[in-house]
C-alpha cells in the first residue's frame, strides 16, 4: 500500500509550484510572525497570489476589504486596481495600524489603499462607493451582517464579486457545535444564506480554510 501523502506535504508542493511573492510581501509575512499574535491569520503566498490574480482578472475600480490584519491581502488585491482605483480596508484592532501602514507606504499601489480603523458595518456605507470586489475576512460572528450590509445597502451591484475567507472554519462546520461557539454558528448561517440567495451564484474553493467566490447576478 502506498504511503498516504500528508496535507503538509501536499501544501508544500502547491506552494513550491506557485509564483514567488514579491520581497515586500515576504518581509511583511516575516514581520507579522515576529510581532503579531496569531500570525497564521495572514493570507500567505498561495492565497495572496490567488487574490492578486482574481483582482487582475476582475479589474475592479473599487475594492472593499473587511479585516486588514497586517495588510498582506490588501497589498495583493490592490495589484489589480486601475490607476484611478481605490481599495478601502477596515480593521478594528488599532494596534495593527502602524505595521500595515508602513508596508502600504512602500508599495507602488500604496497611494490607492485607504485604511480605516473601526467597524466596517458602521463606516463602510458612509464611503458612498459601489464596490466591484469585496474581500470578507473580519469577525466571523459578523459574516451574515457583512453580507446583509453589502446587499441591502447596495454597496455592490450586478457583476460585483465577493470573496469570503474561512468558510470551512477548520472543519468545525461538520462537527457538533457547542452552545457558546458563535463563530462556527455564524459561518454555518452565512454559508446557508449564500447558498439560498437567488441574487448570487457561488462556489467554495478548498483553499486553505475555504474561500467562497460569490458573483452578484
Amino acid at each position: 500500500m502506498k504511503e498516504e501523502i500528508s496535507d503538509h506535504a501536499l501544501y508544500r508542493y502547491i506552494e513550491d509550484h506557485t509564483t514567488e511573492e514579491d520581497p515586500l510581501l515576504t518581509e511583511l509575512e516575516r514581520q507579522t510572525h515576529l510581532r503579531v499574535i496569531s500570525p497564521r491569520m495572514i493570507s500567505g503566498r498561495v492565497q495572496g497570489k490567488t487574490l492578486e490574480m482574481l483582482s487582475r482578472m476582475i479589474r475592479p475600480k473599487y475594492i472593499l476589504e473587511i479585516g486588514t490584519f497586517t495588510g498582506y491581502s490588501a497589498l495583493c488585491l490592490a495589484k489589480g486596481l486601475p490607476p484611478e482605483g481605490e481599495l478601502h480596508t477596515f480593521e478594528i484592532d488599532d494596534e495593527l495600524e502602524a505595521l500595515a501602514a508602513s508596508f502600504f507606504a512602500r508599495s507602488p499601489q500604496g497611494h490607492q489603499i485607504h485604511p480605516h480603523i473601526g467597524s466596517a458595518l458602521r463606516q463602510a456605507p458612509n464611503l458612498e462607493r459601489v464596490f466591484d470586489l469585496v474581500f470578507i475576512d473580519g469577525d466571523k460572528r459578523e459574516y451574515t451582517e457583512y453580507y446583509r450590509m453589502l446587499m441591502d445597502r447596495q454597496l455592490v451591484k450586478s457583476g460585483s464579486y465577493l470573496l469570503a475567507d474561512n468558510v470551512l472554519w477548520y472543519g468545525k462546520i461538520l462537527e457538533e457545535i457547542p452552545p457558546n461557539d458563535h463563530h462556527t454558528r455564524n459561518i454555518l448561517e452565512f454559508n446557508r444564506m449564500i447558498q439560498e440567495d437567488s441574487r448570487v451564484e457561488n462556489v467554495i474553493l478548498p483553499l486553505r480554510d475555504g474561500m467562497t467566490l460569490i458573483r452578484v447576478i
